[in-house]
């Protein structure tokens, strides 16, 4: 068996290195950084409440992190009842769509189809921002929002429009 020989150097930077790297991974954030950490919402504990007012009376929403009113990422369950409809509108950024539960009849288009197919719970949608689009609930029905706020609805009738509208 050959023995290899260190230098004095290369024993010192053997033993130094993983120090140095442990160090560095221990050592406190800079002040005003947040920690990383993540986010758990079991199904349980989801806290169910009035949607926003851009959405029809009817439906329920629950912000599972971020907000869909500030800047950055958001997460955001919507609850529907039977025949729920959203009328023709658009969005300034994407929006990535999973229906959780029920039947979500969602298409493009500027006008309500009532012929568009039902898509079943596990199914994912993606809406370019820009593209008039429409929804209707079949059955109770659960979806989840990701985007990137702040997220905007625009009517393409602004007599469809919930903000709109005075009782």
């Amino acid at each position: 068996m050959t023995r290899i020989r260190r230098s004095p150097a290369a024993r010192l930077a053997a033993a130094i290195l993983p120090l140095a790297a442990a160090a560095a991974l221990a050592a406190p954030l800079p002040a005003g950084a947040a920690e990383p950490h993540h986010t758990v919402v079991p199904a349980d504990t989801v806290r169910w409440g009035a949607a926003p007012p851009s959405l029809p009376p009817g439906a329920q929403a629950a912000v599972l992190l971020g907000s869909p009113a500030k800047e950055g990422p958001f997460v955001l369950r919507l609850r529907f009842p039977d025949g729920f409809t959203i009328p023709p509108h658009r969005h300034s950024k994407d929006e990535f769509v999973t229906v959780i539960a029920g039947g979500f009849a969602v298409a493009a288009g500027d006008r309500l189809d009532p012929k568009a197919r039902a898509l079943p719970a596990g199914s994912f949608v993606h809406l370019p921002a820009g593209m008039p689009h429409f929804a209707r609930a079949v059955g109770e029905t659960v979806v989840q929002v990701n985007g990137t706020g702040p997220f905007d609805v625009t009517y393409l009738d602004p007599a469809d429009d919930p903000r709109k509208r005075t009782n």
